[in-house]
């Protein structure tokens, strides 16, 4: 192995990102850990953060979504089931299937999700 470091490897310190409100829901933010623009060539990831009592409200996307629960616990509902999650559980939401979140908990739930670069229609539902 060499001791180099690969020329197009990025590294980011969690303290370097900036975190954004999300407009669709009140108490809902995002941090974009890698895109396009970090020279990542198919997926973003992101990290969100919900806050206790935030809703994100029903809602499609036109990619899936892979995610992994960091903490917090919290309920996500995908299509017509709901499913309680907590750190360590992993999730994916496909491309075009309703979906929301809900925390009803008294600490913020955190998660990260990986989408497909480039175009992403959200629609509400409700």
């Amino acid at each position: 192995m060499s001791d180099t470091a690969d020329p197009g490897a990025v590294v980011k310190r969690a303290d370097a990102v900036a975190s954004e409100p999300v407009d669709a829901a009140e108490g809902l933010s995002k941090a974009v850990l890698l895109d396009e623009s970090d020279g990542a060539p198919n997926f973003a990831m992101r990290r969100f953060e919900l806050a206790p009592g935030a809703e994100v409200p029903r809602h499609t996307n036109a990619v899936e979504h892979e995610q992994y629960v960091l903490s917090g616990e919290y309920v996500v509902g995908v299509g017509d089931e709901e499913h309680r999650v907590s750190p360590g559980d992993a999730l994916l939401i496909p491309a075009g299937v309703e979906h929301w979140y809900r925390n009803a908990g008294d600490e913020p739930g955190a998660f990260i999700c990986a989408v497909p670069n480039g175009d992403d229609a959200i629609e509400l539902v409700e």
